[in-house]
């Protein structure tokens, strides 16, 4: 999987267990006030995904739209040709009139 993607999906779950572990730290009175602890981490969980996310691209970890390994472009079907970074498709030549020959078919 591509890690910019998994590094992306990642990020809602651990916000969600973030605030569920500070609810759960209030409620049992180990720290005193939910949003004093919520906010300043929510902030510095934030930063550390964009970060990873950032280091992941610079490092060539792939583009956030390019399919998975194997994966079918899906407008293959189209003839458009292949996604860029696919192997090459092979692509006929169209044919071109030639030079001294007009359109309809005549000589010049």
């Amino acid at each position: 999987m591509n890690s910019y993607i998994m590094i992306h999906r990642l990020r809602g779950p651990v916000i969600l267990l973030l605030a569920g572990v500070i609810a759960l730290l209030d409620r049992m009175n180990i720290i005193n006030g939910f949003w004093h602890w919520f906010v300043p981490l929510l902030l510095i969980l934030l930063g550390v995904f964009l970060l990873a996310e950032r280091v992941v691209l610079a490092a060539g970890g792939g583009y956030p739209a390019a399919p998975y390994p194997g994966a079918v472009y899906p407008s293959a079907s189209t003839g458009y040709g292949p996604y860029p970074g696919q192997p090459e498709a092979y692509v006929p030549p169209i044919p071109q009139p030639e030079a001294n020959k007009d359109f309809e078919g005549g000589e010049r």
